[in-house]
């Protein structure tokens, strides 16, 4: 019971004081609402709307989450109060999750603002609503410990959003959002698949418009195994290099 009232203590406080910091605002709201009715007013045909919309989807959702992580992380290493917080009685990975669960939420709450845009636009009868949410749940979880990742690597914001910035734009280009990876340079396309966007992308593409190429299974096992190793990896830097 003292655990989870921790855990949920932890959740709230960084809802409350971090997320509507300026570059939250900017990098996970602002930008992804941006590019959505970018794409949106550009595109004057229903079937247009309907095939980019995962790809807004999953590029909300990478923005909004790594912009996350990269506020709440770096603000508390910097003030410190992170360190008061490695104090609790609580595991490291506890708190980890407890610091990763609202930026989850947030990416799924980004990812289905691009879905009411288009809802006044196009008929979107037919989707799997259940893989479409299973699929923005995993893009979320890999996309906030990929975050999670960059903070404990800098120690500053400004550092961590540039550093984000490394990772996410070439996804926007590389992870079949928009461009599909068929029509790639060959050379580049086994890049692609190195990527762990392009699987949840996929995923998106299978349940909205019966397009995905890569099996359900397949992309499913390799977000599960992309979460777990950057939540082990950033756990290891913690221990490493924060814990003395």
């Amino acid at each position: 019971m003292n655990k989870l009232m921790a855990y949920w203590s932890i959740l709230i406080k960084d809802m409350k004081n971090y997320y509507l910091k300026p570059p939250n605002i900017s990098w996970g709201i602002i930008f992804p609402i941006s590019w959505t009715l970018m794409f949106f007013i550009k595109s004057n045909s229903a079937v247009d709307i309907r095939e980019i919309l995962p790809g807004v989807m999953a590029l909300s959702i990478l923005f909004g989450t790594t912009s996350m992580l990269a506020v709440t992380i770096t603000f508390e290493r910097k003030s410190r109060s992170f360190e008061r917080l490695l104090l609790a009685p609580i595991s490291l990975n506890l708190l980890m999750l407890a610091k990763t669960t609202g930026a989850i939420f947030f990416g799924i709450i980004n990812a289905f603002i691009p879905v009411l845009f288009a809802s006044f636009m196009v008929d979107l009868s037919g989707i799997n609503w259940l893989i479409t949410f299973l699929g923005v749940v995993m893009i979320a979880v890999t996309s906030t410990f990929l975050g999670l990742f960059i903070a404990v690597s800098v120690s500053e914001v400004f550092e961590a959003q540039t550093f984000s910035n490394f990772f996410r734009f070439p996804m926007m280009f590389l992870c079949g959002l928009f461009i599909p990876i068929e029509n790639l340079p060959v050379f580049v396309q086994p890049l692609s698949y190195v990527l762990p966007l392009t699987y949840g992308a996929d995923m998106l593409k299978f349940s909205i418009n019966s397009a995905g190429s890569i099996s359900l299974w397949v992309s499913l096992l390799v977000l599960i195994g992309y979460a777990m190793a950057l939540f082990m990896i950033s756990t290891h830097n913690i221990k490493k290099r924060w814990i003395y």
